[in-house]
């Protein structure tokens, strides 16, 4: 399954340009259950943790701990070699699929929303957009994104 973009992600792309520029200083939230049918729709499922620079606090808005993508090659557009992408859980469960959110002054996004800048893709331990070496978790365990990509497809 591909990574689905929202409306506010989309539109943001179209009118402003580059994806990193849009997406500069955001976070992740992993989520129990399964995926929603895109990223416009209400999170499901639980919030497990949310990931930020070295499990920094992060607020909206600003931009401390916030998340970077580093230089594309060939079409993919990696994490940021620079950060520590990681999170405390603060729930325990399985992790089904994740929501990265553009920084914007609103706070976890549990609504239904066609402006929010985000994307979301499912999570497990093969065959996923991100893929971790447990998908289950207790509170208080910090899990770390070593490596993630945003791939472009190429035209045929």
């Amino acid at each position: 399954m591909a990574l689905k973009f929202s409306t506010g992600l989309r539109n943001a792309l179209l009118d402003a340009g580059s994806f990193q520029d849009v997406l500069a200083n955001g976070v992740m939230y992993l989520y129990s259950g399964a995926q929603p049918t895109d990223p416009d729709a209400a999170a499901t499922g639980s919030l497990l943790l949310k990931i930020t620079v070295a499990s920094g606090a992060f607020s909206h808005g600003t931009t401390t701990n916030g998340l970077n993508f580093g230089a594309a090659v060939a079409g993919v557009l990696p994490k940021s070699t620079s950060e520590i992408w990681s999170g405390v859980c603060v729930a325990a469960g399985t992790i089904g699929w994740f929501r990265f959110c553009a920084n914007a002054a609103d706070s976890e996004p549990t609504d239904a929303d066609t402006v929010r800048k985000s994307f979301d893709g499912s999570i497990a331990s093969s065959g996923a957009q991100l893929l971790m070496s447990s998908v289950t978790v207790a509170i208080g365990d910090t899990r770390t994104i070593d490596s993630f990509t945003v791939t472009l497809p190429a035209g045929s």
